[in-house]
């Protein structure tokens, strides 16, 4: 869904200055380029490409297939030198989910590699590398994907075949290719009752006519015939369920959310996903990748859930702000207040449910109308006139981006047909490469862009360092210990909605060592008079009810009887493991 405004037609016009060749890339062997989009074979290629020329990095998975047999790979990224994965905050990020909107699948592809291939080379990706963790699920949806690089039409659903009309028949009316160009583009027909006409100085462009104003023509939908000889056309396509209503939070059935399912999680290739995020406990921050329409959009999906926790939004904002810096033209939202309800979406099920810091990003803003958006105004103030005015406006300048930008591509002038239906009808329009997805010169900058609000995001993950130890000898065996956990980053290591909800479990301090005990411990509340709040203990563990916040930190004190070494071990199930020696003398 597009949303427009002004500051997107200025960056939009900024962006026309710049001519982006393709990203091309060539390391240890691999190959890959960012001008194109990979089509399923290709994407497994350049994975396992990845995964042979980067062994200790990455580590490649069969997570599942999808109902017509593709696989469907999840990805896991670490530096095992500076640990196992699941002791570092880690990062998830999917792309694809829906079959219409698949350059997230190469965005994702792209910071795959990124990282890969400057290890070693660049701070910046040698320090994320090493201290977090990165799961990626390039394509969650390659049945559509493939239907939509190699096959006419395309499909936003997965493709389990379904009787969407209700007729006992599965998937029996699909658009069909009637002009045999390879496209399925559009339909009309002369129609003096049409509600629409022609644009004076370009008969490709319909323009809706005014109340009471005289029509040309009508919109017969995309290509196709009466298949099934029902009376209907297109009307029992493929497929037709929506993997992004299936997951099991604030789930409605269908009569409430079209495209749902049975029940959550009923489709291969959403339990193929569920089990990765389960199998990776310590993912704090998500990514999720649509299109389109430039935004960085944060849950609720859906006004029955209420707002977020406050504490929980100041971390949101905090990425989403530097985020539209990041992407110039993307806007910071929220998904039921400036988009609509989703019911059942990944963004509420990864914070509700897992307590993961999830960002879904709509792909790309629109370059084609970047003239006429500097003449919007509010709706509410315009009269129809003015409306199809800026209308007229709108879409003469989008066809001038198709004839002198795209050069012809995305773009096919309306030709004649005898349909066995609607008789003398015309073909032509906008192809599915001009609609939701970038033009290809466009396609390395939505990458490496949106990549990089990736890693933004994941480095602002938890990480912790034990900035003060102080050792007090207090008896012969005795000493207290005095413990400063700072963490460096805005995300804390447990969300307000997992304590409040109980997600999952607490950190926790380990006081390690050969005939060590902790007698007691408690949260320094003040530091200049020493004063404390006794912590409940559980053998050698003190369990930390509030974690440690974003760019804050927690004063512990420990008495401890015994000698010798001790290792302090601080343990955040998404905030990462980490260790201080100390000696006891």
């Amino acid at each position: 869904m597009k949303k427009t405004n002004l500051r997107h037609g200025f960056i939009g016009l900024c962006l026309l200055l710049f001519v982006f060749v393709a990203a091309s890339v060539s390391a240890a062997g691999v190959s890959l380029t960012f001008d194109h989009f990979y089509d399923h074979e290709e994407l497994s290629n350049a994975l396992k490409a990845l995964k042979e020329a980067y062994p200790q990095f990455m580590t490649l998975e069969k997570l599942g297939t999808s109902y017509q047999g593709r696989e469907i790979w999840g990805v896991i990224l670490n530096n095992p030198q500076t640990g196992p994965a699941k002791h570092k905050s880690g990062f998830y990020i999917d792309g694809n989910i829906h079959g219409n909107e698949i350059q997230g699948t190469e965005v994702a592809l792209y910071a795959i590699w990124y990282l890969l291939t400057n290890h070693g080379k660049t701070e910046y990706a040698t320090r994320l590398l090493d201290e977090r963790a990165f799961y990626v699920i390039p394509s969650m949806n390659p049945d559509a994907r493939d239907y939509f690089i190699n096959k006419p039409t395309t499909y936003r659903t997965g493709l389990i075949p379904r009787d969407d009309d209700r007729d006992g028949l599965l998937d029996e009316d699909s658009p069909d290719d009637l002009n045999g160009d390879g496209v399925i583009t559009m339909m009309r027909k002369k129609d003096p009752n049409g509600r629409f006409k022609a644009h004076p100085t370009d008969k490709r462009i319909m323009i809706s006519v005014l109340p009471g104003e005289k029509g040309e023509y009508s919109y017969l939908g995309e290509e196709g015939i009466d298949n099934d000889g029902d009376g209907f056309l297109n009307e029992d396509d493929l497929g037709g369920y929506d993997m992004n209503r299936n997951y099991g939070y604030n789930w409605q059935p269908p009569y409430v959310q079209m495209g749902a399912g049975d029940y959550p999680f009923c489709f291969p290739e959403m339990r193929a996903t569920r089990d990765f995020l389960m199998d990776n406990p310590n993912i704090m921050g998500a990514q999720c990748f649509h299109n389109y329409g430039g935004m960085i959009l944060r849950g609720p999906g859906a006004m029955n859930l209420g707002e977020y926790p406050r504490a929980d939004i100041q971390v949101y904002d905090y990425i989403g702000k530097k985020g539209e810096n990041i992407l110039p033209g993307y806007e910071y939202l929220i998904v039921h207040k400036d988009l609509y309800v989703v019911y059942g979406g990944s963004i509420d099920f990864l914070f509700c449910t897992l307590g993961i810091f999830t960002f879904t990003n709509e792909l790309d803003i629109d370059l084609f109308n970047i003239h006429s958006l500097e003449q919007i105004a509010d709706e509410g103030e315009k009269t129809p006139e003015e409306r199809q005015q800026e209308e007229m406006l709108q879409e003469f300048y989008t066809m001038f981006f198709y004839d002198n930008v795209m050069l012809g591509e995305t773009h096919i002038d309306w030709e004649p047909y005898d349909h066995p239906l609607y008789g003398e009808i015309e073909i032509g329009g906008v192809t599915k490469f001009g609609r939701r997805v970038p033009p290809l010169f466009q396609l390395p900058d939505t990458c490496h862009r949106n990549a990089a609000f990736c890693f933004f995001h994941a480095d602002q993950l938890p990480l912790l360092e034990f900035d003060t130890v102080k050792v007090k000898k207090t008896a012969s065996d005795l000493y207290q210990i005095d413990i400063c956990i700072k963490n460096t980053r805005i995300t804390p290591t447990i969300s307000t909605q997992a304590k409040q909800k109980k997600l999952h479990r607490l950190d926790r301090l380990h006081i390690e060592g050969k005939n060590i005990k902790l007698l007691a411990a408690g949260n320094i509340t003040d530091l200049y008079r020493g004063t404390t709040d006794k912590i409940e203990t559980q053998g050698n563990i003190i369990w930390i009810e509030k974690g440690i916040p974003g760019f804050g930190q927690t004063n512990l004190r420990l008495l401890v009887k015994g000698k010798g070494d001790v290792r302090l071990a601080y343990d955040s199930l998404k905030g990462g493991y980490y260790s201080k020696n100390i000696s006891l003398k």
